[in-house]
């Protein structure tokens, strides 16, 4: 029969690799969740652009939209940074 010893405390050097471990797990988390915040922005930016062309202007695409006349004026900004145009964004449209 062997004397079992209970399980020993973790030492410090354990401690600090499992902290560093969650440490780098979370900033990996984050940074997928800011590609995907990132894409998600991006087509709404272009979906926005797409509405504007389509409501005829801001105001009525603000309106029709329920959205800010702010937050509309920064997906445009963020869909001509892009590159993206309302005429290119709603190019595949009838």
């Amino acid at each position: 029969m062997t004397v079992q010893t209970p399980d020993k405390a973790p030492s410090r050097k354990q401690r600090l690799q499992e902290k560093q471990r969650r440490q780098l797990l979370a900033v990996d988390i984050v940074d997928k969740a800011e590609i995907k915040v990132h894409k998600a922005e991006s087509e709404l930016a272009v979906a926005v652009t797409e509405a504007v062309r389509v409501f005829g202007d801001e105001q009525s695409a603000s309106e029709g939209l329920d959205m800010p006349i702010e937050a509309i004026h920064r997906f445009l900004t963020m869909a001509r940074e892009a590159g993206v145009e309302p005429a290119e964004a709603g190019a595949d449209t009838p």
